[in-house]
């Protein structure tokens, strides 16, 4: 399922999602114009790798790929289909935080992603980057917030479009994930990062949201 468009309007201009997504352009486009020694280099120097942060969990350099890792890609697809759900979801949930607040819960959920990621593979030499865990972590904020908002959503298989309230669609991609993550389906992606990711969403976004005296957190 692709999802194309939510019904949730959005009253102001998402500035930090737009600024997480111009950082991301930004990151891919250095990956991607640099001589390929260099490009090798800095993947493994700016990426996640689970053995290496095992064998550096005293040396605070180590936790640095937690953090940089959430701005690189490997490819094309890879970017372009995580900034999209990231501009989806993100702008609603922008607005129920506010700027400053919604950049905080988008690394706090993204750093708990990569760490899922560790604490399922140790032993893994494998680079992991991508903003995907992040990004679930919006998704879990957007699954409680607005579960009545309908997703325009393209089922490629046959083509067709359908409409589909956010918290089906939400919950049917969870469960996707969690059965990648249980029976190891299509290896090389870090599903235990999107499952946590989504999870800490789910259970962290109240914590950011803007503080009103009355408000109705669900779409009508």
């Amino acid at each position: 399922m692709i999802p194309l468009r939510d019904s949730e309007p959005s009253r102001k201009v998402p500035l930090a999602t737009l600024f997480i997504i111009f950082l991301n352009v930004m990151v891919f486009i250095k990956q991607f114009t640099l001589p390929y020694d260099e490009a090798l280099n800095m993947v493994y120097k700016y990426a996640f790798i689970p053995a290496r942060f095992a064998n550096g969990l005293t040396d605070i350099r180590s936790y640095i790929p937690l953090f940089t890792s959430m701005f690189m890609h490997g490819d094309i697809i890879h970017i372009v289909s995580n900034m999209w759900s990231l501009w989806l979801f993100g702008d609603n949930v922008e607005e129920r935080m506010g700027f400053f607040k919604f950049i905080v819960f988008y690394i706090l959920t993204g750093l708990i992603a990569g760490f899922a990621n560790f604490i399922f593979d140790p032993i893994s030499n494998i680079p992991t980057l991508g903003a995907s865990g992040a990004i679930a972590g919006v998704m879990g904020a957007y699954f409680i917030m607005f579960p009545h908002s309908r997703i325009l959503t393209l089922i490629p298989i046959i083509p067709f479009f359908i409409r589909i309230p956010a918290g089906v669609f939400l919950f049917l991609w969870f469960i996707s994930q969690l059965r990648s993550g249980i029976y190891g389906i299509a290896g090389g992606i870090a599903w235990w990062a999107h499952i946590f990711g989504f999870l800490s969403g789910v259970f962290l976004y109240r914590k950011f949201l803007k503080r009103r005296k009355s408000y109705n957190y669900y779409s009508k």
